[in-house]
């Protein structure tokens, strides 16, 4: 039986107030934040909250709206819960645009699922697994720094990079933004593996790997894939397994130079001598994977998500191989909207420095209702794996097998019976007259809890 692991994702999202008329912005980053905020800072008196989905919603530093996933150990729950976190902001800029036009300002809110803002900005989108506690933890993840460093050719957000050279079409929009492989800090060095010991449950047992690597990705293949493929690397690594031998000699370079060249074939020096493609280096993990999971009967365990992913690994590979990227373009980012703007070049004749794509680029990340994602998945050019039911769902609804239904009932019972309360991701605390009721709660896999139970039915 594959092991279970609990799985979470937060997204940083742009924000911007555009004017309506051609001017300038008739409200900054900051103010814009507020205003998308002011429904929630109503109701829960904080910017800061939890939600009966289990997950976190907040305004992180630098005005930018913020949501963590719920904890989920499947990956229809992951993908639900994290469009459901689209769908709440997307609601808050309905409300802030309603506003603005109440008030007669020139302006609508848009909100960016992407990483990079027109100054050069770049905020992120981060992947927390949980991971059992071993004194090894830095060698065994620093093996799969080369996967990191070339995952990008699999579900990179694509990016229309401007620079000295002119404008290109590059897989990421993070990896010149890396500066460091493996760090404990975060805004400062940015690396792609935080290190930071917090594990958010029993720290004898657990830890939390937390990549800072990825893109954000508006696919719900995309999303999917990433996690997906890392899980499954992780499986590797918690079990012993040989990793390939692949250390890169500079991990820095290695990262930029991938995401320049959409033939993912590019040679990464090694730490070792020679040289390896990001094509081959990602044929080599898969392989791995695949050894392993035949070896130890893991195959036969997989639900159908997780064996399209390990699929659609391979079929990525393949099209990056034939230079034919019209069987994946409507599952991994870089590749749907790289099609997305050629179309429109091949009907306008633009060139990538033309404005007009830039605001397609922007369009393809806008999550409100003036983005492109609901008209691309309704028109099959952006494939949907998860029902837009499930999705509404999940926005109240709580993952049923982990921690968070705990968490997720009790937030919705507490509101529901008008009762203070205070909770992060370990704690539930009743707040009463006579004192406060506090329940820890340690385990990320126990989703059953007599103690919540009893704080609940004292709610009643």
């Amino acid at each position: 039986m594959i092991p279970r692991r609990v799985i979470g994702i937060e997204t940083e999202y742009g924000i911007t107030c555009a004017s309506t008329t051609g001017q300038e912005p008739p409200r900054d980053p900051e103010e814009a934040s507020q205003l998308l905020f002011a429904p929630v800072l109503k109701a829960s008196r904080s910017t800061n909250i939890f939600l009966s989905n289990g997950a976190r919603l907040y305004l992180d530093v630098g005005s930018h709206p913020e949501y963590a996933t719920a904890e989920c150990d499947r990956l229809e729950d992951l993908l639900a819960n994290d469009r459901a976190g689209e769908l709440h902001f997307a609601s808050l800029a309905v409300r802030a645009n309603t506003v603005l036009q109440r008030e007669g300002v020139a302006g609508h809110i848009h909100l960016f699922k992407n990483n990079n803002d027109a100054e050069g900005h770049s905020f992120g989108c981060h992947e927390n697994y949980l991971v059992r506690r071993r004194p090894d933890y830095r060698n065994r993840i620093s093996a799969m720094l080369p996967f990191f460093v070339t995952r990008q050719i699999l579900v990179g957000a694509g990016h229309i990079h401007r620079g000295e050279k002119g404008v290109s079409y590059e897989f990421s929009q993070r990896a010149s933004q890396m500066w460091d492989a493996i760090s404990s800090a975060s805004t400062r060095s940015r690396p792609m593996i935080n290190t930071r010991d917090e594990p958010h449950g029993d720290a004898e047992l657990y830890r939390r790997m937390h990549v800072i690597v990825g893109d954000s990705n508006v696919a719900q293949a995309s999303t999917g894939l990433k996690v997906a493929v890392t899980e499954a690397l992780l499986t590797l690594v918690e079990e012993g397994a040989i990793l390939p031998t692949l250390t890169l000699a500079d991990p820095m370079a290695a990262i930029r130079a991938t995401s320049l060249d959409l033939s993912a074939r590019t040679p990464l020096i090694l730490e070792s001598g020679g040289t390896a493609t990001p094509l081959e280096i990602q044929h080599r993990y898969r392989e791995a994977v695949l050894s392993h999971y035949e070896r130890k009967g893991y195959m036969s365990d997989l639900d159908p998500l997780r064996r399209y992913f390990l699929h659609l690994w391979g079929r990525v590979l393949e099209a990056l191989e034939s230079e034919d990227i019209s069987g994946i373009s409507s599952e991994i980012d870089w590749a749907a909207k790289l099609t997305l703007i050629r179309r429109y070049q091949e009907r306008t004749g633009a060139t990538l420095e033309d404005p007009r794509v830039a605001r397609l680029d922007l369009a393809y990340h806008d999550i409100t209702s003036k983005g492109l994602r609901l008209s691309m998945e309704s028109q099959g050019l952006l494939r949907t794996l998860v029902s837009p039911q499930t999705c509404d769902e999940a926005m109240t609804r709580p993952p049923q097998t982990t921690r968070a239904k705990l968490r997720g009932d009790f937030v919705a019972k507490a509101e529901a019976m008008r009762q203070d309360y205070m909770v992060d991701w370990m704690n539930l605390r009743l707040l009463e007259t006579e004192g406060t009721r506090s329940v820890i709660l340690a385990d990320p896999f126990a989703a059953t809890d007599e103690r919540v139970d009893e704080l609940v039915e004292k709610m009643r």
